[in-house]
């Protein structure tokens, strides 16, 4: 009789270290940011491990790749040079997508070898995976049955069959497939069926093929997200932090919270957004609950612009008002996706949800769009001319609004003075709006609130960043008296374009070169702060690094702009 094991209620996501899996898997978890199993990964891999057929009705996007390729990686025996797992998919995009994780959850696990088998590669390099001995076979069933009638595929060692999609594979026309390859594996072996629906041929297929499968049903819960605007952006994997600016900067967003996938991705990206001045800090795993606590509270009293975090770290967090989540890196399943962007739009309010999405990644958003049911749009990203455009609309919203409350200083003797000296009303209007809008001569508007103490939101700042310029260098005759030539031997001057009136601090250059280049602090010498210019000394040997790095950038709302100085 067939047991069935189902789920009305959301379930409990257990951490991976209680599943019972072997050091080398749970290494390789760490390191992929998993920090907790998804509900179907939670039911599934137990029941998995102790050797049952198992049915998991589980939508795409759910977390189920893991599911099932973490049993399979601990049953491979790495002395038998011969495939032991067999995993079938419907597309070749899949095929590689399973292959891609599986690689990556058995990296500490040595001598497990996995292997792509699909139509429109190269037999050959197939061919010398299978003689070089991988024991997971990962293909779609047409080059599966291919391989089998070339008799370049044996099947005798095969202890585990998983079919993934197998709902989709049955609409492509691979039931017949699907028969011949599971006559033809052994029949003292675990038998795995994951599907979105079970249609009638399904069935059929679980009745001849499984042995006493343990059916597990999760159901997703709370998939339409109404109030919230879900969009996403194509970008190139390197111009990811560019591109985050660019919309944050676009979209005027002051206060949200930014997922990545790890540990090293969060600190990563909240020392880049430092660097261009914004005011973020991190929350993940590895820090103490009195840290995470302390990070808390400054984001809830907006102390903070953005709260960059993992998934673990922010769950249960609940902040009012927040203006957009922003997915730098892709959450691993839908269930994921939609807690994310539950942090926005409580209580009735409308939110913003964005998602950057690179190279390959494009098949797991339409995954997680299918899982979810919702309407998530691909917009295009943002240049830097409309980055500006839109700035300008929103300053121009800004004035009229002001104007329109009449709710400000007034000065008048200030204006009746340029009057009399001939100035146009219209003109002294248009100076003003230049300086507030960073104009080359003139100081900017103001610009968002100031960062938070040190590069990560601590008290951690060099302390010699406090002092004045030339004696953090240690270098008091580090200027000419024309304020052109660096007098430090090995050390080119450059010059940038911002400076005392943009409200940058020594501080805040240093930590924009260093974090931006990585290059180490002592490659940066004496930093000469003047009203609308910052000079300074870097080593000759990182001069062309750090042009390369932050020339262009957006720094504290300013496209900066370096040059070497030459007086």
């Amino acid at each position: 009789m067939k047991r069935h094991m189902s789920l009305e209620e959301p379930m409990q996501k257990l951490p991976f270290s209680e599943l019972g899996l072997s050091e080398e898997v749970l290494k390789a978890v760490a390191k992929m940011g998993f920090e907790e199993a998804s509900p179907i990964q939670t039911k599934a891999i137990p029941v998995l491990l102790a050797g049952s057929d198992v049915v998991g009705l589980s939508q795409t996007g759910s977390g189920k790749t893991a599911a099932f390729a973490i049993p399979a990686i601990e049953f491979v025996d790495t002395a038998l040079r011969a495939p032991q797992v067999l995993i079938l998919c419907p597309t070749r995009e899949l095929a590689v997508q399973v292959a891609e994780e599986v690689a990556k959850l058995a990296i500490f696990k040595r001598g497990v070898k996995e292997l792509p088998i699909y139509g429109g590669q190269s037999y050959d390099r197939q061919l010398r995976g299978l003689e070089q001995g991988a024991q997971i076979i990962i293909g779609t069933p047409g080059r599966i049955m291919d391989h089998l009638r070339r008799r370049t595929l044996r099947l005798e060692e095969i202890k585990m069959v998983i079919l993934d999609e197998a709902d989709r594979m049955l609409d492509m026309g691979f039931v017949d497939d699907i028969r011949e390859i599971l006559s033809q594996a052994p029949k003292e072996r675990q038998t795995v069926f994951f599907s979105a629906t079970l249609p009638k041929a399904i069935q059929d297929l679980i009745r001849t093929f499984t042995n006493k499968p343990v059916n597990i049903s999760i159901e997703a819960q709370s998939l339409t997200v109404p109030m919230i605007d879900q969009v996403y952006y194509e970008v190139e994997r390197r111009n990811k932090v560019d591109v985050l600016c660019r919309i944050i900067d676009g979209e005027d967003l002051k206060y949200g919270i930014i997922f990545c996938a790890t540990k090293m991705m969060v600190d990563d990206l909240v020392e880049h957004l430092s660097a261009r001045g914004y005011a973020a800090d991190k929350m993940h795993g590895d820090m103490t609950q009195i840290m995470r606590e302390r990070v808390i509270a400054k984001f809830k009293k907006r102390g903070l612009e953005f709260l960059v975090a993992t998934d673990v770290a922010a769950r249960g967090l609940d902040v009012d008002n927040m203006e957009g989540v922003i997915n730098f890196d892709l959450p691993h399943d839908g269930e994921d996706y939609v807690h994310r962007i539950g942090r926005t739009g409580r209580a009735g309010k409308s939110g913003r949800a964005m998602t950057l999405v690179a190279g390959r990644e494009i098949y797991k958003i339409e995954q997680i769009i299918r899982y979810t049911k919702g309407r998530i749009r691909r917009v295009k990203v943002p240049s830097t001319e409309e980055v500006e455009e839109k700035r300008t609309n929103i300053f121009f919203e800004l004035l009229k609004k002001t104007l329109e409350e009449g709710k400000y200083k007034r000065h008048d003797a200030l204006i009746d003075s340029l009057l009399d000296q001939g100035h146009s009303p219209t003109d002294i209007a248009s100076a003003l709006v230049f300086i507030l809008n960073g104009g080359e001569k003139a100081a900017p508007a103001p610009e968002r609130q100031e960062r938070p103490e040190g590069k990560f939101g601590n008290d951690k700042r060099d302390k010699s960043q406090n002092r004045a310029p030339q004696e953090r260098a240690g270098n008091r005759n580090a200027y000419s008296s024309d304020g052109a030539v660096s007098n430090e031997e090995g050390m080119i001057r450059l010059r940038l374009n911002v400076g005392r009136k943009h409200r940058i601090s020594p501080g805040d250059i240093l930590g924009m070169i260093v974090g931006m280049s990585k290059i180490n602090k002592s490659g940066v010498g004496a930093i000469r702060l003047q009203d609308l210019v910052t000079l300074v000394d870097v080593k000759a040997q990182d001069v062309d690094r750090v042009i390369a790095k932050i020339d262009g950038i957006n720094f504290k709302g300013n496209t900066l702009k370096v040059e070497l100085s030459r007086g």
